[in-house]
């Protein structure tokens, strides 16, 4: 069982937003919790609401009271509604809030039926229910109720029950490459922190893309540079290279390195930091092997890059954390969660796959401009998809970031074998004065 934790202020939204699956036949109420029972009335959110503004009114220090909880259980777990009512409670009563008002929705809209919560995390004294460690709560909630019910454990469960096409990598197969390139690294500065050009392409992986940095000679002066490349499923390069500046003036090396020193000082300042290293720390001790590690986090939100050489050894790791749009190398975190614990744990095992194995990872990579970018073509106006789901999460729609998260796969395989060679040739070569 997969659960997700949605934080938000807007208790009307989330209410109407499930009460709207129930409109369309799409869902239903199947309990409630210190609230009025379900009726067709149509002030019945208005009676929800009512129960809950006294704990909103004593609240005057939680910006965001209202939690949005989804549990998802496994296609093939058939669960009766008696039995996903014992889940919801099972589950609140685990994460302190059973003697909180809530309602539970099921929700039927996809191909396996799931249950959505609303409930708020204040008591009527205006005390914030301790959320400070609620993933890692979750996690254990979440293994606990699977063994409970005999349920199929998520750690083995695959992320293919999203068929929606709002995140997919760069297709190398098709010929608008540079505009399927463009409408990734355009937008990824405005939603990511990331202060290396290592960390820019374990995201950039994500997409099947690399940037790779080059240096030529010009009138005896060196100009730095980028170049992108389309990977294949394999991280093997698969078209020619695309310079920076065909994506704008704005997407230069400069710019990227303008983007790493702001995202160096927000990274370190982030309050969400702790709670990724807690997080991390909870799924390398509960994992048995690679794969459940990288799963298990992922059904937070954290995709796990991990960069190996041609001896299997892990000498590098990067979370991304799509919680808080952060980019953080292991080390960062804490020493606990460097490369070499990894290499540890993990090198000596034959679970190759999601590796990036970098003979040697060369510090490359490139960031596109901020907004508006003057672009080449008008062709390249085109956003990614990702991105307009992410604006949609950001403007306060928490189903919609929870959705998107999990389109992201735990097994982005990516090989940078072929680096060094070439970077060498391209440093020979006297390049152009713009890149």
């Amino acid at each position: 069982m997969i659960a997700k934790i949605g934080k938000g202020s807007n208790l009307i939204g989330v209410l109407s937003y499930n009460q709207l699956k129930v409109d369309k036949g799409q869902g239903a109420v199947i309990d409630t919790n210190h609230l009025p029972e379900p009726n067709n009335s149509v002030d019945y959110i208005d009676s929800l609401y009512r129960h809950f503004e006294p704990y909103l009114i004593v609240n005057n220090k939680t910006e965001k009271i209202v939690r949005h909880i989804s549990l998802n259980p496994n296609p093939n777990d058939k669960l009766t509604d008696d039995a996903l009512n014992e889940i919801a409670k099972q589950y609140m009563k685990q994460m302190g809030y059973e003697n909180q008002p809530y309602i539970v929705y099921k929700h039927s809209d996809i191909e396996r039926e799931h249950i959505h919560i609303v409930t708020v995390c204040t008591d009527l004294q205006g005390k914030k229910i301790d959320d400070k460690y609620d993933h890692l709560k979750s996690m254990k909630a979440c293994r606990e109720i699977e063994k409970q019910f005999n349920l199929t454990s998520s750690v083995n469960q695959t992320h293919k029950e999203s068929k929606q096409t709002l995140f997919k990598p760069v297709d190398y197969t098709k010929l608008n490459l540079k505009t399927q390139i463009a409408s990734v690294i355009r937008y990824l500065p405005k939603y990511y922190h990331y202060d290396s050009l290592t960390s820019y392409n374990a995201l950039l992986s994500l997409f099947n893309i690399r940037a790779e940095k080059v240096e030529a000679t010009y009138n005896g002066q060196v100009k730095q540079g980028l170049v992108y490349f389309a990977l294949n499923e394999k991280g093997e390069k698969t078209s020619n290279p695309f310079k920076a500046s065909l994506f704008g003036r704005e997407a230069s090396y400069q710019e990227l390195e303008k983007h790493f020193k702001a995202s160096k000082e927000r990274l370190k300042t982030l309050p969400t930091k702790a709670n990724l290293k807690q997080t991390i720390e909870v799924a390398i001790n509960s994992t048995s092997s690679l794969q459940e590690f990288k799963e298990e986090l992922l059904n937070q939100g954290v995709n796990v890059v991990l960069f190996q050489n041609k001896d299997n050894r892990i000498y590098g790791v990067t979370f991304i954390d799509h919680n808080s749009k952060s980019v953080y190398k292991g080390s960062d975190l804490g020493k606990n969660l460097s490369a070499n614990v990894f290499n540890q744990k993990w090198s000596s095992t034959s679970e190759s796959e999601g590796l990036i194995k970098p003979q040697e990872l060369q510090e490359e990579q490139k960031n596109e401009s901020k907004r508006d970018l003057p672009l080449f073509t008008q062709a390249t106006e085109e956003i990614h998809p990702m991105f307009e789901f992410v604006e949609s999460a950001l403007s306060g729609n928490d189903v919609a970031f929870t959705s998107f998260v999990s389109l992201f796969s735990a097994n982005q395989n990516v090989n940078y074998q072929e680096y060094e060679s070439e970077i060498k040739k391209k440093q020979k070569r006297k390049g152009r004065k713009r890149f």
